[in-house]
């Protein structure tokens, strides 16, 4: 998947790829397990993966409804790169009323819904300390409330149903801490955990949820917008104040990795799409998907550190025993630095 070719994809393409298959485990589609077709709501239809993954849903003849944000899109915005097989609409999924007459009216057009997909997001790069209160606000109703809108609103379909699929896209920073995206990654640590809370409680209803965490994701479609940062256009970029203005301040991180970037992220959103395509089809689907090398070694990284830690100060937790206790004063007796001071 991060393989950098000069050669665009397409869904149809990516469709074929040997190597773009889930594992086994989870019974994916295949041709011994043919997909049903599928209705598709997906929410944040008009950033990069959003759109990758409304043309791979429509290339592999599911139906979709593709909403875009109204504080950004115009209609125009959502229609001017859809195929058949789809329709438009514009939300904002801070707004309960907006979020339910998508839904309802998903539901009139096409008899039922199968999928929800949340690629919504907005960050802002900057400082804990530099973020004012109505940027914090801002970002918690657009990930945490938005997602949990969406989550309140169709449960009751997906339950009256007894089959539902909510795919949420959280981030590699719902999993750890970035300098420069607190507040942000403030926002998807909340996601994630309402979303392991959420399992246990429609597992019964046959209503599964999948927590996606890529990479940064390189657009492979001809129409992707202008390198740079107007890629990362859910991410407002906060000038600096005088304590973090200076070039390696560590609350500049996440500015400086956008912008070296560019063009060189690793992970293909067009084959993300057609693993999350996949995901969505599948029996067995996991808790996390995690897409790129990055998302997977960064995040593995730190759960490392978090078990090496607890290792290092369990011993506050637990008694020890006499036989350990007598073990550490034979193993100190016996240390270099013990025979060092005896003579």
């Amino acid at each position: 998947m991060e393989e950098l070719s000069a050669s665009r994809l397409s869904p149809s393409s990516a469709s074929c790829h040997p190597a773009l298959r889930l594992p086994a485990t989870c019974n994916p589609p295949s041709e011994q397990n043919p997909p049903e077709q599928a209705v598709w709501i997906i929410f944040g239809a008009t950033g990069q993966l959003g759109r990758s993954l409304v043309r791979a849903a429509i290339s592999h003849g599911d139906k979709v409804t593709s909403v875009g944000w109204t504080q950004e899109d115009s209609m125009e915005d959502v229609r001017g790169w859809q195929e058949t097989n789809s329709i438009s609409m514009l939300c904002d999924v801070r707004v309960r009323e907006t979020v339910d007459a998508v839904i309802k009216k998903s539901i009139e057009h096409w008899g039922r819904i199968d999928v929800i997909a949340n690629c919504t997001g907005y960050g802002v790069m900057g400082s804990c300390e530099d973020q004012d209160e109505h940027e914090i606000r801002n970002q918690f109703d657009t990930n945490f409330m938005g997602t949990l809108n969406i989550l309140q609103l169709s449960l009751p379909h997906f339950r009256a149903q007894e089959y539902g699929r909510y795919l949420i896209f959280s981030s590699t920073s719902g999993a750890l801490g970035v300098p420069g995206l607190g507040p942000f990654c403030a926002t998807k640590y909340a996601v994630e955990g309402l979303i392991e809370s959420l399992l246990y409680e429609i597992d019964t209803y046959n209503v599964k949820a999948t927590l996606v965490e890529p990479s940064h994701m390189r657009p492979d479609e001809h129409d992707t917008m202008a390198l740079g940062l107007k890629k990362y256009a859910a991410f407002k970029v906060k000038a600096a104040s005088e304590p973090y203005a200076v070039p390696n301040a560590p609350a500049g991180h996440a500015k400086r990795m956008v912008q070296w970037l560019n063009d060189r992220q690793p992970t293909s959103t067009v084959k993300s799409a057609e693993l999350i395509w996949q995901l969505a089809h599948c029996s067995y689907p996991p808790l996390r998907l995690l897409l790129g090398t990055y998302a997977v070694e960064s995040i593995r990284d730190r759960l490392r550190y978090i078990i090496e830690e607890i290792e290092d100060w369990k011993h506050l937790n637990f008694p020890v025993t006499a036989a350990e206790d007598a073990a550490q004063k034979e193993a100190a007796q016996d240390s270099p630095a013990e025979q060092s001071d005896k003579e």
